[in-house]
């Protein structure tokens, strides 16, 4: 096909009767493009990136959720191949948003000042998405249901996840099925408080990271939760440095300190336990 006709293909596309399928259609996207409100008035020109950026967040949250269901339900069934598949996934998209956030820093702090005031009080205290992530991968903090008081549908979904078993119970139900000695209560404050069921776990998981060749699809599956943990411990620091850009240490428009409640963040793991075998692991067998 030459140049021309190619592009005369192209000039004349198949005509669309009314009731076919469309792209704007199939994403909604009048829809999608109507979402955009800005709170400053007149708008503020920066108002739009910030809500877009935030926007574009939520839609990848609901995303890496319906991977990480689809990641639980395969190591339930003991596919641990295909839970590394969707794991590997949701590290990629995490990848992105933690090179998302840095478009924020095209906003000079005195423009953001111009409309931040008209958030208060909201806050990214607020994404329940994003604890729904949190909970679900382990990091269970029953403290932030108080955001949530006033919107008993998201209050539910996040008590449901906090009563619901997670990624870390789930991965170690396989290990315990595959015939590793996991102790048969793994949350952090048991295994903090017992130094005896401590050991027992971190000298199951040592044979999966010493003999990786052996335990290949086990390994490669543990790996895939250790990039989703450092992922979401990149974000955060990302985080951080970002809004100290911005707004240097002033107090968050939900009433949070700032810059140093999400410098406490950055310490958050969600397979401690993974990250501790490293230390203890030697050629020795």
């Amino acid at each position: 096909m030459t140049q021309h006709q190619d592009l005369t293909s192209i000039a004349e596309p198949r005509v669309v009767r009314d009731t076919d399928l469309t792209y704007n259609d199939y994403l909604r996207v009048p829809q999608l493009l109507s979402l955009q409100v800005p709170e400053s008035s007149p708008p503020h020109h920066d108002e739009m990136l910030f809500i877009i950026i935030h926007q574009a967040y939520e839609l990848w949250f609901k995303l890496i959720l319906h991977e990480l269901e689809q990641a639980a339900a395969c190591m339930n069934a003991d596919h641990e191949l295909q839970a590394h598949h969707f794991l590997r996934r949701v590290g990629e998209i995490m990848e992105l948003l933690v090179k998302q956030i840095h478009i924020l820093e095209t906003m000079r702090p005195v423009d953001f000042l111009e409309f931040r005031d008209r958030l208060m009080p909201a806050s990214g205290f607020q994404s329940h998405q994003f604890r729904e992530v949190e909970f679900f991968a382990g990091l269970k903090d029953r403290r932030y249901l108080h955001f949530f008081q006033n919107r008993p549908d998201m209050l539910a979904q996040l008590q449901r996840r906090l009563d619901g078993p997670d990624l870390r119970d789930i991965f170690y139900g396989l290990l315990r099925r595959r015939g590793f000695a996991v102790p048969h209560d793994i949350s952090l404050e048991h295994l903090q408080a017992d130094e005896a069921d401590r050991e027992a776990l971190l000298n199951a998981v040592l044979p999966v990271y010493r003999d990786p060749n052996d335990h290949l699809p086990l390994y490669l599956l543990a790996e895939a939760l250790m990039d989703l943990d450092q992922q979401l411990a990149l974000w955060r620091d990302h985080h951080v440095r970002v809004v100290a850009r911005i707004i240097g240490h002033k107090r968050g428009t939900g009433g949070s300190s700032g810059v140093d409640y999400l410098e406490r963040t950055t310490h958050k793991r969600c397979f401690p336990y993974l990250w501790e075998v490293r230390t203890r692991l030697s050629t020795e067998k």
